[in-house]
């Protein structure tokens, strides 16, 4: 059975009635649950968020997004960046659901347990399904690629 953004909202709504609080993405179909990022990665996504928006918010240029933030892609896949960014043209409001659109930017930021290759997967979904640039952080080595 292949599991669809619906079938997320309701685990969702189950887990948060037994105050459980995971962040979910849906990838084909399956379920992934997301485990928390280590501090310095947190801190880093924080940081890239902040200079980020501090540079698109006074010229009014779109919305900066943390990893909170899911997009239901044109694939039906239900995703969250660590950080996105999505131009004013394309999203003029907010809206009190998951973005329905491929961000424009998409920055994944590598934690502790993270291996590197499902992260440049889940980066080239993006840039395949549309984002323009996509970021890969990796802490541990000290490397950002573009």
């Amino acid at each position: 059975m292949k599991l669809t953004v619906k079938h997320l909202e309701q685990i969702q709504e189950i887990l948060q009635k037994e105050q459980l609080d995971y962040q979910l993405e849906l990838d084909d179909g399956k379920i992934i649950i997301m485990g928390p990022s280590d501090i310095q990665s947190s801190e880093i996504g924080a940081q890239f968020c902040r200079l980020l928006g501090n540079w698109v918010y006074p010229r009014r240029l779109g919305r900066v997004l943390d990893s909170s933030g899911g997009f239901i892609l044109p694939n039906s896949d239900l995703k969250a960046p660590d950080v996105s960014f999505i131009a004013a043209a394309r999203l003029r409001q907010s809206p009190r659901y998951f973005a329905q659109m491929v961000p424009d930017l998409t920055v994944e930021i590598k934690s502790q347990s993270d291996r590197i290759p499902p992260l440049q997967d889940k980066i080239q979904l993006f840039l395949t399904l549309g984002s323009q640039i996509g970021i890969l952080i990796d802490p541990d080595r000290l490397t950002l690629t573009i």
